[in-house]
């Protein structure tokens, strides 16, 4: 996929300021191969975390289930981090209403709709969860 290499140069370049307010490109290794990778993905800040959403039917995020250090390139910084995968229901839809609170306007990806205050409906993002994992990267302090 030629997004992908483009992506992690322009973050770490730069010119990261073009899309660095909402992506970031994650570091991990893989549990069974032992091998590096590195993603570029989506992300929304909650505090110290940063929570990045994916579809159920891509792996990357397995290797981050039960926590797993991992090294973000955020901003145009390099920082070391610990994330962890949520894929449980209950956990998931927690998640994404925060993700999608901090960018309501994003809930249409999600085939969310928003409420009359502008917020996502709750009843949709649970449904929407089912599709869908969370990612949170805990930023130390």
């Amino acid at each position: 996929m030629w997004f992908n290499p483009i992506m992690k140069w322009l973050i770490r370049s730069p010119l990261h300021g073009f899309v660095s307010k909402s992506m970031l490109v994650i570091g991990y290794t893989g549990r069974k191969s032992g091998k590096r990778y590195e993603t570029p993905v989506n992300y929304v800040r909650t505090g110290d975390d940063l929570l990045v959403t994916s579809r159920r039917n891509r792996t990357w995020w397995r290797n981050m289930l039960g926590g797993a250090p991992v090294t973000v390139w955020l901003r145009g910084k390099q920082i070391q981090a610990n994330a962890d995968a949520y894929s449980e229901q209950v956990d998931v839809t927690r998640y994404l209403q925060a993700y999608l609170d901090q960018v309501p306007q994003n809930a249409r990806y999600f085939n969310v709709a928003l409420d009359e205050q502008g917020y996502p409906a709750r009843s949709q993002v649970s449904q929407a969860a089912q599709e869908r994992v969370i990612v949170r990267i805990h930023l130390p302090a």
